[in-house]
């Protein structure tokens, strides 16, 4: 048995060899933000949805818990729930994570979802319970072709996108655009492969049957005294605004330009009437990156990107960090809206949950957008325009409609939810051209080729305004500009769970590219892994040419974490190509993950 381990991190160094080797590669009710417009009839409102109660609660179970397989249990954990909080509870169905979905009979109270949460997490057998909370679109409509669309080329705030083109349109990738569904529209039908509603409320989703294979828009129009606001709102058309922007057809005749206008849509509606779910969205994350949805047929064309154009306030819950989590290992990047609240993004979900790339909304000047969220958890900048004049905002795809849809059109929407599709548009010429980019590869270059922000942020912007051009020449192994230094540090922060008493291990990969010779004989590797009794775990960096050097072996250590520094004599093997760090946990009882790696050449 192992003793008693004391919290310590501590800082080690040690040197190791790369020697042959197989590698073995395993590789809300929360309100939409302040700011916002609201229209209603023939007018705009501005304010803060109040807090509706969450639609029921999210439970995970620890493995040995009869209600984490069973259905009967699941069934009885509701009855028993349910009595004790007096609130009638169902077990409505299983979550792609595994969570169960318990939903409340009746009109509650966030106070009487509380204590039900409350009531889950007292029993020993409940990993963790939460409110299955809302959120909502990050945009709102103001009004109706490429010289409109400052946002890609104009030289002060522009993404800079036209030279990007020269070695990328995007064909090949596939983008996954959570939000409203798809509005026909012939500046856009050329780009849309089979999507998915998974909106589970009929009434919200007004298509009679909740849940089903076809995405389209039916409107998320809603009157006055519903969704718990007093004031009327027309049909957004969000989902479309949203994917005109990353792919609409280009050299047409007509319309618009779409940054990666060769890439593919899939329209993956969880927004509706109201908002959507923490659960409906969670399983969208999952299917849409090609994991695994109770009920839902298999996703014929995975994602290589995910945009989440949505989001209320809140931390980044379990459900919303597991289905992230997951999609990333599957190798799907996730992009999300900062948020509209002229707040702290960490305080905004899912912007706050790890492995995404939040993006933050800047003006035709080049400033932080006045609406648009800032802080440490920011990644990067993108346009997402200011429509107090209207041409400043940005251009893209919608419907006339102002309830059901009504013919197609194009109008100017603010907001982080335009920034949003800015990156995942770019993310999409980076899969187009290198498809082998990582998650973290991607967030990685986008971040190291930005440009200073033109104009001033308060609070924090990420890495500044991206740069499509550098980005994409950077991803093709081109120049980027400048060649890495010597002493260049590559790092991938993505989160890599480590599975108890599992030998085979896990890898994190890094991509390096545009260096020259080979790597150093003093290769720094850079670990910080969370993990208690780090005894327990083997650590080995994997070389391009599959070659291993050992880290760190296991042993009787007690201590919590892995935070370390190891040299390794790499000089016999070519800098460029994937380095890939692996862990194994050799002994049952505890659990980790790995936080962060970086090599320095």
């Amino acid at each position: 048995m192992k003793s008693s381990r004391r919290r310590l991190i501590t800082v080690l160094t040690a040197t190791a060899t790369l020697v042959a080797g197989a590698a073995t590669a395993t590789v809300a009710v929360a309100a939409p933000p302040a700011g916002e417009t609201a229209p209603g009839a023939g007018q705009q409102k501005t304010g803060e949805l109040p807090e509706m109660p969450a639609d029921g609660v999210i439970v995970a179970y620890k493995e040995r818990a009869e209600a984490a397989d069973s259905k009967t249990a699941a069934k009885a954990e509701a009855g028993a729930k349910g009595k004790k909080t007096g609130q009638e509870l169902r077990f409505e169905r299983r979550l792609a994570t595994g969570a169960a979905l318990y939903e409340v009979e009746g009109r509650t109270t966030r106070a009487e979802i509380d204590e039900i949460v409350k009531a889950f997490e007292a029993d020993p057998d409940v990993a963790y319970a939460e409110p299955n909370t809302r959120v909502y679109a990050m945009a709102t409509p103001n009004d109706t072709h490429y010289g409109s669309q400052w946002d890609l080329f104009e030289s002060t705030a522009g993404m800079r996108v036209p030279g990007a083109w020269d070695k990328s349109t995007g064909r090949g990738a596939v983008v996954a655009v959570l939000d409203t569904g798809y509005v026909a529209h012939s500046d856009l039908a050329a780009n849309i492969v089979p999507g998915y509603d998974f909106v589970s409320s009929a009434a919200e989703a007004r298509d009679g049957n909740g849940r089903d294979s076809n995405p389209a828009d039916e409107g998320d129009w809603f009157n006055a005294g519903e969704c718990g606001v007093s004031y009327d709102s027309p049909s957004s058309w969000h989902g479309t605004h949203v994917a005109g922007t990353i792919a609409a057809a280009t050299n047409n005749g007509k319309g618009i330009a779409g940054i990666a206008y060769d890439a593919r849509i899939q329209p993956v509606r969880v927004l509706a009437k109201c908002g959507g779910t923490t659960a409906d969205i969670a399983d969208a994350i999952t299917w849409a990156s090609g994991g695994t949805v109770p009920g839902v047929p298999a996703n014929p064309t995975p994602a290589d990107v995910i945009n989440m154009s949505l989001g209320g306030s809140g931390t980044c819950s379990s459900t919303y960090q597991n289905a992230i989590n997951g999609a990333v290992g599957r190798g799907t990047a996730v992009v999300v809206a900062a948020g509209n609240s002229n707040a702290n993004a960490a305080n905004f979900v899912p912007a706050s949950c790890n492995n995404v790339i939040t993006v933050a909304a800047s003006d035709r000047q080049g400033n932080r957008a006045s609406y648009s969220n800032y802080g440490t958890v920011v990644d990067i900048a993108a346009p997402g325009g200011e429509t107090a004049t209207r041409t400043n905002g940005i251009l893209s795809t919608i419907d006339s409609g102002t309830t059901v849809p009504s013919g197609e059109s194009y109008g100017y929407y603010q907001g982080t939810s335009m920034a949003a599709p800015h990156i995942a548009g770019l993310a999409a010429l980076m899969v187009s051209q290198d498809p082998a980019l990582t998650p973290a590869r991607i967030e990685q270059l986008i971040k190291s080729n930005a440009r200073t922000l033109p104009g001033t942020c308060s609070g924090g912007c990420g890495a500044g305004l991206a740069d499509a051009t550098a980005t994409v020449t950077a991803a093709a192994g081109g120049d980027s500009g400048e060649e890495p230094p010597a002493g260049g540090t590559y790092t991938n922060s993505a989160n890599v769970s480590i599975p108890d008493d599992n030998t085979t291990g896990v890898t994190s990969p890094i991509t390096v590219s545009g260096r020259s010779g080979n790597a150093p004989a003093d290769l720094k590797v850079s670990v910080d892994i969370k993990h208690t009794y780090r005894g327990d775990l083997v650590i080995d960096l994997i070389a391009p040419d599959g070659r291993t050097a050992n880290l760190k072996g296991s042993g009787w250590d007690s201590a919590d974490n892995v935070i370390a520094t190891y040299t390794v004599d790499a000089s016999s093997v070519a800098a460029n190509g994937t380095w890939k760090l692996r862990v194994k946990d050799v002994q049952a009882g505890d659990t980790g993950y790995i936080d962060s790696w970086s090599l320095t050449f």
